[in-house]
């Protein structure tokens, strides 16, 4: 549980710094827009003071400089309007301005880009000077779009190489462990056959014997599926229905009195492609998962359902119920809320329907101090 904790915190530490850097060059590019937006501010005063200029200019006038300040601007879009008709145009395409109704919405567009600039030549006679963003302001405006994608980019393949990594290593961590696990378990196992073969032998009553076997074959079963970690399990045709109440009904006889089972399910036979050890794991840790939740006592239903080309199988508890915030996190390694639990028992179960089964599993519904229903979807075989 603090293992998960510590590695959600520094996840969350990353996502903060990641917003951070982004808003800081977002900034930045802003500053910097709004002083290029300044500064051709300026040139477009400059330029109508040109052109009042040359309104004024009589004989000794010199316009060598308004002249000059003219044929500089080769990137700002200007109009320039006297009592709301078009007297002259810089830097625009001749189809807009032979167009009037192409001319009258570019002026609006302008006029939507900028506060005009009002020249008054001569006292009481106005001229406005309307000028849009330069070609090189425009390309600045999608500047942090661009690189936003780019570190969007980046971060999301330095993520899947880490994901992957890290997720390999535990693949390996894990079929390592239940390799070994099986294999320790191998030696008692072959005593505990031979024990109950003495027994028999030694004519003890055979109910005792028989329980005995059952719960020797299903430590055979629990070997199994440790020893299929790691490997490519073989999947067939089975009906998850007989399935899942095996499994079920195994479990039921071997819990307390006091939780109150219930199995429900259709009649015809669902086919579906499986492995029959591995599936029988995946409800014996919703079960016991269930069983916990409960502390023991309460009520445990499980419903299989058929829903267009799937399959879905409900466990539902009367528990403590799951926090919402908690929903994706239970299926994380090493996450637990027990005081004594390694956290791998629903990571497994995840890696068993989504892996092996090609299925789906989440948690449908809970609710605080009421229960939950975990879900797990499968595909029938047509």
């Amino acid at each position: 549980m603090q293992f998960s904790e510590r590695r959600n915190t520094t996840r969350w530490i990353i996502i903060f710094a990641s917003f951070f850097i982004i808003s800081l060059i977002l900034w930045n590019t802003y500053t910097f827009f709004q002083i290029f937006k300044n500064e051709e501010r300026l040139k477009m005063n400059l330029w109508a003071q040109a052109q009042k200029t040359l309104i004024n200019a009589g004989e000794n006038t010199e316009v060598e400089l308004p002249l000059q300040i003219f044929s500089n601007n080769t990137s700002i879009p200007i109009i320039l309007t006297e009592n709301d008709s078009i007297i002259n145009t810089v830097n625009i395409d001749e189809s807009v301005v032979e167009n009037k109704q192409k001319a009258i919405a570019f002026l609006q567009d302008l006029k939507n880009e900028n506060e005009p600039i009002v020249i008054e030549y001569v006292p009481g006679k106005f001229q406005n000077l309307y000028y849009g963003n330069s070609a090189l302001l425009n390309k600045l405006k999608y500047y942090p779009v661009a690189l936003v994608l780019i570190i969007v980019l980046f971060g999301s393949l330095v993520y899947n190489f880490y994901r992957s990594t890290k997720m390999a290593t535990q693949n390996k961590l894990w079929a390592g462990m239940a390799k070994e696990t099986a294999h320790q378990i191998g030696t008692p196992l072959s005593s505990l056959i031979g024990w109950v073969e003495l027994l028999k032998s030694e004519n003890v009553d055979e109910s005792t014997t028989f329980e005995i076997e059952k719960d020797i074959e299903r430590l055979q079963t629990i070997t199994d599926r440790f020893s299929k970690i790691g490997s490519e399990p073989k999947l067939e045709n089975k009906d998850i229905v007989e399935e899942s109440f095996q499994s079920f009904d195994y479990l039921q006889s071997r819990f307390s009195k006091q939780i109150e089972f219930s199995f429900k399910a259709p009649k015809a036979p669902i086919l579906v492609s499986l492995n029959p050890t591995l599936h029988s794991w995946t409800i014996e840790n919703l079960v016991k998962n269930a069983i916990d939740a409960m502390k023991g006592k309460g009520k445990l239903a499980l419903e299989i359902e058929q829903e267009g080309d799937y399959v879905k199988i409900n466990v539902s508890d009367t528990g403590g119920g799951i926090q919402k915030n908690q929903f994706k996190s239970i299926f994380e390694p090493g996450f637990t809320t027990k005081k004594r639990g390694w956290g791998l028992g629903l990571s497994l179960t995840k890696r068993i329907v989504e892996e092996y089964h090609k299925g789906s599993i989440k948690v449908l519904h809970s609710e605080m101090g009421k229960g939950t229903t975990m879900q797990v979807t499968l595909k029938k075989l047509i």
